[in-house]
């Protein structure tokens, strides 16, 4: 077939499906109409479009899936699980120029530079004695089951370079998201809904907006990209019928697009197509499933108001007990955003209202997943993009600005150890100078949870042996898995 031909069938095989009138839902539509030539990748059959790719997990993992918090904005680690006696001594006074000489630094940059001591005071908390900060009341009362890791270090400094760098393992736009490696390479536990699904909820100081390919798949066939699911309204876009279209009529119609796309790709091989039929019958099969899994009506009084949820609110402590539902259900990979962490002035009233938000849904997630025997098998993480530096910076009161050479994250569940302390920044909190962790080493470690050898896996791409922790040495954090 010629060129000309091909892209001409494609246009009119797109015109077809834009117009079908079939509500099939915004996260089929994404994989239904992205490029044909999007993935280089090899595509799973759809026998394991469940299992993963074959080979994998490479060994027994001691993880089925991953919940992520991201506390979007960069939340400081000065104020949350890394005090400093040091800078408090400190405070107000200038700080010492052979820290931040030659350094980047975000808003600060030129500006007179002056020590800002914690904002919170600090208390020792359960048998392992971890130190949590006031503002963090209901966090203390799982110290015990977390691991802190308090000499975190990224390469980013702007918010949405950092994110595509967590993300990613690279700063280039267009690379795939862990979520999306992760279900490429495992698959899920579930055929009745996304393997990968975003959460998003807001609330805090200038809300950063998160862009969608935070969660895409780059190369990667695009069935494995995350599916966001709208905070308020209908979860997902187009999911319901349209009017005078039976369930009958749906599935006959969805038949016959299937039977098409299975005649073209026995002519062309093109795992896309593939793609695109699993995306048809994920898409039926959503349109029970979605609806189930947001029904909260089952869920007890005390549940509810152990997380502080309010069905169809949206909020940070919804998506909490929606994340718990969804890793009961089988989806491999949660990632929830909170929106709200930029402080740059006024940080007390600011992380008060993150906090208020935030606090007490991630205990009663971590509580709840402890109560149904799901936490040993469930890896969680809370943690932002970067952290905030040791100086003051003031705008409508003490603040301070982006920080990534040092600055604090917590997992806990399936593999890692409770109730320590991984690492260490200095005396002011600027650099990490003990068991320093890059972000790479972040995602070497939780491919090791999920029984995956991040030096093994890997897809070619323009030539390369692409991997999530990139082409830079990466260590799995050994001290801190079970």
């Amino acid at each position: 077939m010629r060129i000309g031909d091909h892209i001409q069938n494609s246009l009119n095989r797109r015109t077809f499906l834009a117009n079908s009138g079939v509500g099939l839902g915004a996260a089929a539509l994404s994989s239904l109409l992205s490029g044909e030539t999007t993935a280089s990748a090899k595509s799973p059959s759809k026998q394991s479009l469940v299992g993963g790719l074959p080979g994998l997990p490479h060994f027994a993992p001691k993880a089925k899936r991953v919940i992520f918090l991201c506390m979007a904005g960069g939340p400081t680690h000065l104020e949350t699980f890394d005090y400093k006696p040091k800078l408090a001594a400190m405070d107000g006074k200038p700080f010492p120029v052979s820290y931040t000489k030659g350094q980047p630094i975000a808003q600060l940059q030129g500006k007179e530079l002056k020590c800002q001591g914690p904002l919170t005071k600090f208390r020792k908390y359960g048998k392992s004695g971890q130190e949590v900060s006031d503002f963090l009341p209901w966090t203390a009362k799982i110290a015990d089951d977390i691991c802190i890791i308090r000499s975190m270090v990224t390469e980013q400094i702007n918010h949405d370079p950092a994110h595509t760098f967590l993300n990613t393992g690279t700063a280039i736009s267009g690379r795939p998201s862990m979520g999306s490696w992760i279900t490429y390479g495992l698959g899920s536990e579930t055929e009745e809904l996304p393997g990968f699904v975003v959460l998003t909820s807001v609330g805090g100081r200038n809300p950063q907006p998160i862009a969608s390919r935070q969660w895409g798949t780059g190369f990667l066939p695009s069935r494995y990209q995350g599916v966001q699911f709208n905070s308020t309204g209908d979860p997902v876009n187009y999911l319901k019928n349209p009017a005078g279209v039976s369930a009958r009529q749906q599935k006959e119609l969805i038949d016959t697009v299937q039977t098409l796309d299975r005649f073209r790709n026995q002519r062309v091989a093109n795992p896309e197509i593939e793609t695109r039929i699993a995306a048809y019958e994920m898409a039926f099969k959503m349109q029970t499933s979605v609806p189930e899994l947001m029904d909260l009506s089952g869920e007890s009084k005390q549940t509810l108001e152990m997380y502080g949820a309010e069905p169809g609110s949206g909020t940070y402590a919804t998506n909490c007990l929606l994340a718990r539902r969804l890793a009961e259900r089988g989806s491999r990979f949660i990632h929830l955003y909170h929106r709200g962490w930029d402080h740059h002035g006024d940080l007390v009233r600011h992380m008060k209202t993150c906090c208020g938000l935030t606090d007490k849904p991630t205990w009663a997630l971590i509580n709840d997943l402890k109560q149904r025997g799901m936490l040993d098998e469930t890896l969680v993480i809370w943690g932002g993009e970067f952290g905030r530096t040791p100086m003051f910076q003031g705008k409508g009161g003490a603040g301070r600005d982006h920080h990534i050479k040092g600055f604090s994250l917590w997992m806990a569940g399936g593999g890692i150890k409770s109730g320590i302390t991984h690492g260490a920044t200095d005396e002011l909190g600027y650099n990490s100078v003990e068991d320093i962790v890059n972000v790479r080493d972040l995602h070497a470690t939780i491919l090791h949870l999920l029984g995956i050898n991040h030096q093994q896996f890997s897809v070619e791409f323009q030539g390369l042996d692409t991997k999530l922790t990139g082409v830079e040495e990466a260590h799995v954090i050994k001290d801190i898995l079970t």
